[in-house]
């Protein structure tokens, strides 16, 4: 077992910490993806030293969706942390909730509805990272 001791207010200490790659979502500034959601990209390889991957918040207001989408080559993971909402993926319809994760499969046209009373909001969990050029509108931004 190997063990590193390191004193506090060290350079040591700030040179281990200076190499961690942490991001806070209230200084992550938004903007809209192709299918029309709000995100904040947490980390990416635009921002991190992340290549393979990434992590972003989107948020969909109440009574709106995304545009229907798929992805050529992302695999995603909606994972809901607030409100509800309804998921569409291939022609399957179902409730989602906070505390739900969802699995879309690359090449899966998918939906999202916000159909709560609070802004939906859901961790985003794209491999390989989200890119506006793997993104490909299949419809147009409807209530239905």
């Amino acid at each position: 077992m190997i063990r590193f001791s390191v004193a506090r207010g060290s350079s040591t200490a700030h040179h281990l910490r200076s190499r961690m790659d942490i991001k806070n979502l209230d200084a992550a500034p938004p903007f809209i993806t192709k299918d029309g959601s709000e995100i904040r990209e947490l980390l990416a390889h635009r921002n991190s030293v992340i290549r393979n991957q990434s992590l972003a918040e989107a948020r969909v207001p109440v009574g709106g969706s995304t545009q229907e989408h798929y992805h050529a080559r992302t695999e995603e993971i909606y994972f809901i942390t607030a409100g509800c909402g309804r998921m569409r993926i291939e022609g399957e319809t179902a409730e989602v909730k906070a505390g739900d994760a969802v699995a879309i499969p690359p090449g899966k046209k998918h939906k999202l509805w916000n159909t709560g009373s609070e802004t939906l909001k859901l961790l985003c969990c794209c491999s390989p990272t989200y890119e506006h050029s793997d993104t490909i509108i299949t419809e147009g931004n409807d209530k239905g």
